[in-house]
């Protein structure tokens, strides 16, 4: 480091997550050994997104900023040997989006500072890194605290000259959830034919999309469950739960270029049938309530959802007698001493979340993630996550099918409609 011993930035108190508006205050610790000439101290506060066209891409095809201020700690002087320290405060703007990471961009901020020495002397630069969280409230989201609600009929031909029905109707407790909650899915699956379905699937998704001139799609499988399949001319109940991980906020407001989405997939191979429910993630739970609180006589265990007639006449008689309850085959979640979690499965005690009122802040969606909780503990704590399946690429092709909106989801939903795939 040449005629530098030290030269490093702290923050106050060591804390290194940060909101909206919040005032940053640190101190620029500098020893040398020998004297030291300088035209300028500087400390730089800075919050921008990058993205790039090419997967862990050092350089960016598309920048943004959101500020940019630079504090002159010292003007022209010299640092004479020993060790010496200059305060330095930034206020964070009101609006400025979440950090992220992901393998086409992020959204970073850090404080820069810098001694500019005179013409032919080394210039010396340090750095240090901090994040932001910018809560997102789900009670702000229209239509949250409903049952999100999807059905999808289809009509196939099996054994080259038989033909069958099977409809797959799925329902969700809620539409959006915070990390550590536990998404209660309820689905139902008429067999109307003379051949047994394939595995029924629940999966969480998420889609990330990087927006440039060549926009990037990236969609992970963040946990799956799997059930059995159903019976030749048989309805059957399948009720199951997915613990929400650590995983970034729906949307990152504030942001233009990367938009994050989740949705719940269920789907059958065979015959192949496919529904979606957008949901929505945040940092502040949905507050239900009394009417809408799961009634505890029901058997789906949600409120109910309107339902749409199927569309072919020989499927009225679906309905009608006893249905049988489908067993879970595998589920991809664990707990923290890494046995599956099984339905009904609260979470571990004293585990993976210690304290769920705390906020979750994560920075990736990979099989690590590093989070941070505040409160007594300040130091970040980084956290392998058992809750998570390891990444899966998918570049720029939905599963099946692109999934709808949050938006198209809730007015689709006020009509109740029936998609046929033939």
């Amino acid at each position: 480091m040449g005629k530098l011993q030290e030269f490093d930035i702290t923050f106050t108190n060591n804390k290194v997550v940060y909101s909206p508006g919040d005032s940053i205050t640190g101190t620029l610790k500098i020893r040398t050994g020998h004297s030291l000439q300088y035209k300028a101290i500087k400390v730089n506060c800075q919050g921008s997104c990058g993205i790039s066209h090419k997967m862990n891409e050092a350089s960016w095809a598309v920048e943004e900023q959101y500020f940019n201020s630079t504090l002159s700690v010292a003007d022209k002087g010299t640092l004479s040997p020993g060790e010496h320290t200059f305060p330095f405060q930034f206020l964070i703007p009101a609006a400025v989006p979440t950090s992220f990471e992901g393998p086409f961009g992020k959204i970073f901020y850090r404080v820069k500072a810098a001694i500019d020495t005179p013409r032919f002397s080394k210039d010396y630069k340090a750095q240090r890194q901090f994040y932001l969280l910018n809560m997102l409230n789900l009670n702000i989201v229209p239509a949250i605290q409903h049952p999100s609600y999807a059905v999808v009929t289809k009509k196939f031909t099996y054994m080259l000259v038989k033909t069958g029905t099977l409809m797959l109707k799925v329902h969700s407790d809620l539409r959006g959830y915070i990390p550590g909650q536990v998404i209660r899915l309820s689905t139902e699956i008429h067999n109307k034919s003379g051949k047994d379905t394939g595995c029924v699937l629940a999966s969480l998704i998420q889609k990330v999309t990087y927006r440039s001139k060549r926009p990037v799609m990236d969609l992970r499988t963040i946990a799956e469950v799997e059930g059995a399949g159903v019976k030749a001319g048989k309805h059957a109940e399948w009720r199951e739960q997915i613990i929400v991980p650590p995983l970034p906020q729906s949307a990152l407001a504030g942001c233009s270029l990367i938009h994050i989405e989740y949705f719940i997939q269920v789907s059958l191979k065979s015959p192949d049938a496919v529904v979606t429910l957008p949901i929505y993630i945040g940092n502040v739970a949905v507050e239900q309530s009394p009417s809408l609180l799961p009634d505890p006589s029901s058997c789906s265990g949600i409120a109910p959802a309107p339902s749409a007639p199927p569309c072919e006449d020989h499927l009225d008689d679906l309905c009608t007698g006893g249905s049988e309850e489908l067993p879970t085959k595998s589920h991809s979640q664990q707990d923290s001493s890494g046995q599956p979690v099984t339905p009904g499965a609260a979470l571990p005690p004293g585990g993976l979340y210690p304290d769920l009122s705390a906020p979750f802040f994560c920075l990736s969606t990979g099989a690590t993630i590093p989070f941070f909780t505040e409160g007594s503990d300040i130091t970040p704590i980084p956290t392998s996550c058992s809750l998570i399946l390891p990444p899966e690429y998918s570049s720029w092709d939905f599963p099946q099918e692109p999934p709808p909106t949050y938006e198209e989801s809730c007015s689709e939903a006020d009509r109740a409609p029936v998609n046929s795939r033939q």
